[in-house]
C-alpha cells in the first residue's frame, strides 16, 4: 500500500508533537487530532445492500496544529482504502490534503495555504469542509483580513478549490467588507440600536470549452462570473432582524441546462427573545444560484457558495427520514418557530417547568414561464409559487418528571415531494410520533428510553427503489455508565407498506481525548443531510467502527 511510505512521516510528526506538547518547540505549542473510520460490509438482497469488494472500508484523517505566539501553521494527512460506502470514489488514495501557514496581528491576518472562508451568511462564498458529508471547499491561495480601527473589517481572498485530490481549473477571488456602525459612529455607542451592515463581490475565471450540450450551436460561454451581495444585521432590545440580498452574473453551466439568466437570493430573519420565549420567522427566494468553479461539475463538490436551509433539521429518526436538500436552481420558503417555557409551580408547569417548541415550513418551487429561444430559460413571477417541495409542522413538548426523569414528546406532520431527489411518485403524507425518556439512575448513569412511530400513505415500488416508504416503527435503548462507556440497540421495522428491518447494536469507550466506537446492524439507503447540503449514503449491513483522539 501507497500508505507505507508516508509512515516515516506520521511517525515523526506524532512523536514531535508529543513531546512539543509538554516540552514546546521554540516556544511554539503543537496540538492536533486523528480519526479512523472503518466498515465492513456484505450484500444484503433486502435492504439493497450490494456486495462490497474490499474487506474493509477505511477513512483517516490527521491534523497536526503549531502555533507559536501570532504565527500557526497545519497540516493534514487523509487517507482512503478504501472509501466508506456514501462516499465519491475519487477520494481513495492518501496524502497530504491540506496546509497552511498564518499570521495574526491585531489589524491584520494573513493565511497563505488552504484556508475556509464565508461572506454573510455564504450565499456568494463558503469554503468549508464536512468530514460526514465528504465534503472539503477549501480554497488553496491567499486569505488576508484587514481590521483598520474596530468595527470595521475588509477581507480578500483568491485561490483554487480543492476537487478530491486536485484543484479546480477555475480560480475564485472575493472582497468582502463589513462595518458595525455602533464602533465607528460615537452617538450609535450607547444606543439600544445596534446595527452591522456588510458587502461582498466575488468573481470566478474559467477558461473556455467547447460544449456538446446542444450540438446545433456553440455556446459562447462568459470566461468571468461574478456574484455580489449586501446584508444587514440590526437589534433593539429584544428585536433582531436579519437580512442579504446576493445577485450573480449569467452562468450557463450543466446544472442550469446553459442557460443566460442572472441568478438571486433574498434570505429575511426576523426575531423576538425574552426570557422564557422565543420566536423567529424567516422567509427565502432563490432563483438560479447554483455558482460552482467549473461549469461540467454536477456533483456536491466545487460548490463556491451555499444557501442556507431554513427548514428545521431534525435528529430523530423517523422526523429526518426525508430531509430536505436545498435546490439552489429555484425555491421559495418560508419558517416560524417558537419555543415557549412554562413556569414552574403552575398548573401546566408543574414543579419544574414544561418547554414547548413550534415549528413550521414550507418550501415550494419558483413560478417559471418557459422562453421558447435557446439559452434563454424562462421568466419568473417574483411572488408567485411553483409546486410545493416540502411541508413540515411539529410540536415538542419536554418536561422535568422528576430531579433524575426528563420526558420529551414529539409530533410532526411532513409532505415531501420525491422529485427534489429525482424520484418520480405522488406526495408523501407523513405522520410522526416521538417519546424519549431520559433516565439520571446515579451521578455516572444514565438510561434513555426511545420510541417512535410513522404513518405514511407512500408504498414501496421495487421500480423506485426507495426503501423509506410504508409505516414503520422503532425502539431504542441507551445506556451510559461510569462516565466512560455506553451501550446502545436499537431497531426499525418497516411493518405495512414497506419493506426492512434495520437493526443496529453500538458500544463506545471513552477514555480522556481518546474514544472508540463499535456498530453492527443495518443501515437504510437514503440521504444524509447537515444544513441543507446532502449526500447520499447506500444501504449497507456489516460491522463499522470509529476511533478519535486528540493531544
Amino acid at each position: 500500500m501507497k500508505i507505507v511510505k508516508y509512515l516515516p512521516i506520521l511517525i515523526l510528526i506524532l512523536g514531535v508533537s508529543g513531546r512539543a506538547y509538554s516540552q514546546g518547540i521554540l516556544g511554539g505549542h503543537v496540538t492536533g487530532n486523528i480519526q479512523l473510520d472503518g466498515q465492513i460490509s456484505h450484500a444484503d438482497t433486502v435492504i439493497g445492500a450490494g456486495d462490497v469488494p474490499e474487506k474493509l472500508l477505511m477513512n483517516a484523517r490527521a491534523d497536526i496544529l503549531y502555533t507559536n505566539g501570532d504565527f500557526s501553521a497545519g497540516i493534514r494527512f487523509e487517507t482512503y482504502h478504501n472509501p466508506l460506502l456514501g462516499f465519491d470514489r475519487r477520494y481513495a488514495g492518501e496524502g497530504i490534503a491540506n496546509y497552511f501557514v498564518s499570521y495574526k496581528g491585531e489589524h491584520i491576518s494573513v493565511t497563505a495555504g488552504n484556508f475556509y472562508e464565508q461572506f454573510g451568511s455564504g450565499m456568494i462564498l463558503r469554503a468549508y469542509e464536512d468530514r460526514y458529508l465528504g465534503l472539503d471547499n477549501s480554497l488553496r491561495g491567499l486569505n488576508i483580513a484587514f481590521r483598520p480601527f474596530d468595527g470595521v473589517t475588509i477581507k480578500a481572498l483568491a485561490g483554487k478549490q480543492r476537487f478530491y485530490w486536485i484543484y479546480s481549473n477555475s480560480i475564485v477571488r472575493g472582497i468582502d467588507g463589513e462595518v458595525n456602525l455602533n464602533s465607528i459612529i460615537r452617538p450609535m455607542a450607547e444606543s439600544k440600536l445596534r446595527a452591522t451592515l456588510g458587502a461582498g463581490f466575488v468573481s470566478k475565471y474559467e477558461d473556455d470549452q467547447t460544449v456538446l450540450f446542444n450540438p446545433s450551436y456553440r455556446y459562447n460561454l462568459p470566461l468571468n462570473i461574478g456574484a455580489g451581495a449586501v446584508r444587514m444585521d440590526l437589534s433593539y432590545g429584544n428585536w433582531g432582524l436579519q437580512a442579504e440580498y446576493a445577485r450573480k452574473g449569467q452562468d450557463p453551466s450543466i446544472m442550469n441546462n446553459f442557460i443566460y439568466r442572472n441568478g438571486e437570493a433574498l434570505m429575511v430573519n426576523a426575531t423576538y427573545s425574552q426570557k422564557g420565549f422565543s420566536a423567529n420567522i424567516q422567509a427565502k427566494r432563490v432563483d438560479n444560484m447554483c455558482f460552482k468553479s467549473e461549469r461540467m461539475e454536477t456533483g456536491e463538490m466545487l460548490y463556491i457558495n451555499y444557501i442556507p436551509a431554513i427548514n428545521k433539521q431534525h435528529t430523530y429518526a423517523f422526523l429526518s427520514m426525508y430531509p430536505y436538500a436545498t435546490q439552489t436552481t429555484g425555491e421559495m420558503g418560508l419558517q416560524g418557530d417558537m419555543i415557549y417555557k412554562i413556569k414552574k409551580e403552575t398548573l401546566l408547569g408543574g414543579k419544574y417547568g414544561t418547554d414547548i417548541h413550534l415549528n413550521a415550513s414550507i418550501i415550494t418551487a419558483i413560478d417559471t414561464t418557459q422562453i421558447d429561444k435557446p439559452g434563454f430559460g424562462y421568466e419568473s413571477d417574483w411572488f408567485k409559487t411553483g409546486e410545493l417541495y416540502y411541508a413540515d409542522a411539529s410540536i415538542e413538548i419536554a418536561k422535568k418528571l422528576s430531579k433524575d426523569a426528563k420526558l420529551t414528546c414529539t409530533y410532526g406532520y411532513q409532505i415531501f415531494n420525491p422529485i427534489v431527489e429525482g424520484h418520480p411518485g405522488d406526495l408523501h403524507h407523513n405522520h410522526v410520533v416521538v417519546a424519549d425518556l431520559t433516565w439520571k439512575v446515579n451521578k455516572k448513569n444514565v438510561l434513555r428510553f426511545e420510541a417512535e412511530w410513522m404513518g405514511s400513505d407512500s408504498k414501496f415500488d421495487r421500480n423506485v427503489g426507495d426503501r423509506r416508504c410504508g409505516d414503520w416503527i422503532m425502539g431504542l435503548v441507551e445506556y451510559n455508565f461510569t462516565s466512560a462507556w455506553f451501550v446502545s440497540v436499537s431497531d426499525q421495522y418497516a411493518y405495512h407498506d414497506g419493506i426492512g428491518n434495520y437493526y443496529n447494536v453500538s458500544m463506545g469507550y471513552t477514555h480522556g481525548a481518546t474514544r472508540l466506537q463499535l456498530g453492527y446492524g443495518k443501515q437504510r439507503e437514503g440521504l444524509l443531510c447537515i444544513g441543507g447540503v446532502c449526500r447520499q449514503v447506500p444501504a449497507s449491513n456489516g460491522l463499522t467502527f470509529s476511533l478519535t483522539t486528540s493531544f
